[in-house]
C-alpha cells in the first residue's frame, strides 16, 4: 500500500503561541509526531503542510518533506477537511503516487506511540470495507444535560459502575486514517467507521499549558524495574524493602519482575496491585527484563554475577543494587547493602543503619516504656521461617509463659510451610501474613526474631530482642550485636534448647538490662534510612 501521512501545523497557534516549534522535554513539538511517522513499519511518505516557513525549516531538519499552504487554508476558521484535501491533492501530483491511505497526524499528541500508529494502520489494511479510522479514548461516565426549562437531566437510566454504562468514546485528535476515495474538500470520514482506542497517557491533545505540563511530566517518566527474588530459603524481606521503595516513587512508571522460582514473591507483590511479571521458563532473566523496556534496573536478589549486571548496562539500564555482595556490585552503578558490610569502601556503595527503610508504621508509635514485669512476648521469624525457628523456640519457651501468665504471641508469614499444631499450644495467639507488624512488636516485652531486616524493625520501637540466624549469610549482619541492643544466640539450628530457655529467662528477671538494650537500640540513626535511600536513587535515575 501506498500511505501518506500529513501532519498539518501552522504558524498561528493562539492559545499556546508558536506550539508547534516550542521545545517539549528538550525537543520542538513538531519533532516527535514527524519522528513517529518516519519510523513506521509501513514506511509513509511523511509531509507537514504548513505556512510558516520556520516550521517547514524545522520540519526538514527532522526528515519531514514540507507541502506550503496557501494562506487561506491557515486562518483561525479553517478546518482540517479542506487543508487535508489541498495537501493530498498537490502531493499526490508531486510524488506520481495514488495513495491508498491518507493519514492525518496532529503535532499536538506528542505521546502518541509509534506502535499504537501502526497497530491502527494495521487494523485499516486488514478491514477493506473500513473507510476512515480514527483515535479516541474511552470517556464513558454518568452524565447530565440541560433540558428546555433550564434544569438538568440524567444521561443514564440507572446509576451503575462505570464499567456497565453503554461505552462513550472521546475522538483524541491524535490522527485520522481515511482511504482515498473519502478524502474531500469537506470531509475525511466515509460511512464505514472504525474507532482506534488509546491508552489514556497516549491520548493527550495538547490544546493549553496544562496540558503542555502534563506531557512534559509523561515524558520525563522513566520506567523503573524492581527485580525480585522471594522464595522459601531466603525469605520475603527483599519483596518488603522494595515495595515500599515503590510507594514512594510517584513520579515514574514502577513495575515488577520475580525469578522463575519466586512465586511467593509474586503473589506477595500481586496482593499490592502492582504489575508484576515472573521470569519464563524458557528465558533467561535479561530477555525477561529486555521485554520490560525499563530506563533503571533495582536489584534486590542477593548476589549478582558480573556478567549479569555489565550486560544490563550494555544495554544503557542504569543499575542499583540492593543487599549485594557478588561480583556484579563492582559494576552497578549505585549498591546500598543496609544490612551487610563491606570489607573494602567502594564508590557509589553505601551500608550501614543509615540506610534502612523502615515502612511508616514504625514512625507512629510513642516512645516505649520497659515495662517491670515481662506480659508479652512475641515470636516472629520472617516471611518463611525456613528453618522453623518458631516452633523450636515456642517449645521451648512455652510452659515457662503458661506459669507466669505471659502472653505470646506468634506471627506466621505468608511462606511458613511447617506442620504446625496450633491446637498443642494452648493460649497463645497465632497470626498470619499480618500486614503491620509494628502494633505486635511494640506491644512485646521481648521479642524472638532472625537477624534480617526485621532487627532495624525492632531497633526502631526498642523493643529488647533475642536474635538468632536463619543462614550463614544472615550471620554475617552487623548490627544484631550487644553494641546494639540485642541478644544474638548465633546460628539457630546450631542454638540448643537450654541456650534459649536460659536468655530468656535472663532477660525475664532483669529490667535493667531490658532498659540498657531499649536505649541501645533507639540511639541508632535508623530513622533517615529511607529518605537517605530515596535520594541516592532520585539522584541517579534523574542524572
Amino acid at each position: 500500500m501506498e500511505i501518506l501521512v500529513i501532519i498539518p501545523a501552522r504558524g498561528g497557534s493562539k492559545g499556546i503561541p508558536r506550539k508547534n516549534l516550542r521545545p517539549l522535554n528538550g525537543r520542538p513539538l513538531i519533532s516527535y509526531s514527524i519522528a513517529n511517522a518516519l519510523s513506521s513499519h509501513y514506511k509513509p511518505d511523511v509531509y507537514v503542510s504548513t505556512d510558516d516557513e520556520e516550521i517547514a525549516f524545522v520540519a526538514e531538519k527532522y526528515g519531514a518533506k514540507i507541502h506550503h499552504r496557501d494562506a487561506s487554508l491557515a486562518v483561525d476558521a479553517t478546518t482540517l477537511d479542506p487543508v487535508i484535501y489541498d495537501a493530498f491533492q498537490k502531493i499526490s501530483s508531486h510524488e506520481s503516487k495514488d495513495y491508498d491511505l491518507i493519514v492525518t497526524l496532529q503535532p499536538t499528541s506528542p505521546l502518541l506511540s509509534r506502535k499504537s500508529l501502526d497497530s491502527a494502520i494495521e487494523g485499516m489494511i486488514g478491514k477493506p470495507e473500513i473507510e476512515t479510522t480514527i483515535s479516541v479514548v474511552n470517556d464513558t461516565h454518568l452524565t447530565w444535560k440541560e433540558n428546555d426549562e433550564g434544569g438538568y437531566l440524567p444521561n443514564y437510566k440507572a446509576r451503575v459502575n462505570r464499567q456497565q454504562l453503554p461505552q462513550i468514546f472521546k475522538e483524541t485528535g491524535s490522527f485520522f486514517i481515511s482511504r482515498r476515495d473519502v478524502v474531500q474538500p469537506h470531509s475525511r470520514i466515509g460511512e464505514k467507521v472504525d474507532l482506534f482506542e488509546l491508552p489514556a497517557n497516549e491520548a493527550i491533545d495538547i490544546d493549553n499549558f496544562e496540558d503542555w505540563s502534563v506531557s512534559e511530566y509523561l515524558l520525563r517518566r522513566k520506567t523503573i524495574l524492581f527485580c525480585i527474588s522471594g522464595y522459601s530459603e531466603i525469605g520475603l524481606g527483599h519483596v518488603y524493602n522494595c515495595l515500599l521503595l515503590a510507594s514512594e516513587i510517584l513520579d515514574h512508571k514502577v513495575v515488577f519482575l520475580v525469578d522463575k522460582k519466586s512465586d511467593l514473591a509474586y503473589e506477595k507483590i500481586k496482593s499490592y496491585n502492582y504489575p508484576v511479571y515472573i521470569q519464563q521458563e524458557n528465558e533467561s532473566l535479561l530477555e525477561a527484563i529486555n521485554a520490560l523496556s525499563p530506563d533503571v534496573v533495582i536489584n534486590d536478589r542477593l548476589d549478582t554475577e558480573q556478567a549479569y549486571v555489565k550486560s544490563l548496562k550494555t544495554n544503557n539500564y542504569k543499575v542499583i543494587n540492593f543487599e549485594d555482595l557478588g561480583a556484579g556490585a563492582h559494576e552497578a552503578d549505585l549498591v546500598i547493602n543496609a544490612i551487610y558490610p563491606e570489607s573494602i569502601q567502594l564508590n557509589n556503595h553505601y551500608f550501614g543503619a543509615q540506610y534502612f527503610c523502615a515502612r511508616e508504621e514504625f514512625f507512629l508509635h510513642p516512645e516505649k516504656e520497659i515495662s517491670q514485669e515481662v506480659k508479652n512476648v512475641l515470636i516472629s521469624f520472617g516471611g518463611t521461617d525456613p528453618n522453623n525457628l518458631t516452633q523450636k523456640v515456642l517449645d521451648c519457651i512455652y510452659e515457662f509463659c503458661q506459669s507466669n501468665s505471659i502472653k505470646i504471641v506468634v506471627v506466621l508469614g505468608l511462606g511458613y510451610g511447617h506442620n504446625l499444631n496450633q491446637e498443642d499450644y494452648s493460649g497463645v495467639e497465632f497470626y498470619h501474613n499480618v500486614k503491620s507488624i509494628s502494633e505486635f512488636m511494640f506491644s512485646a516485652d521481648i521479642a524472638f526474631s532472625s537477624a534480617g531486616r526485621t532487627v532495624y524493625e525492632l531497633a526502631l520501637l526498642g523493643t529488647p530482642s533475642i536474635i538468632m540466624g536463619q543462614n550463614e549469610r544472615e550471620m554475617t549482619h552487623f548490627f544484631a550485636s550487644k553494641e546494639n541492643g540485642f541478644l544474638h544466640l548465633g546460628l539457630g539450628e546450631n542454638v540448643d534448647n537450654e541456650s534459649i530457655q536460659q536468655s530468656f529467662v535472663k532477660l525475664y528477671d532483669d529490667q535493667h538490662l531490658r532498659q540498657e538494650m531499649n536505649q541501645k537500640m533507639l540511639k541508632n540513626n535508623i530513622k533517615e534510612g529511607k529518605k537517605n535511600v530515596l535520594k541516592l536513587i532520585r539522584e541517579l535515575i534523574n542524572n
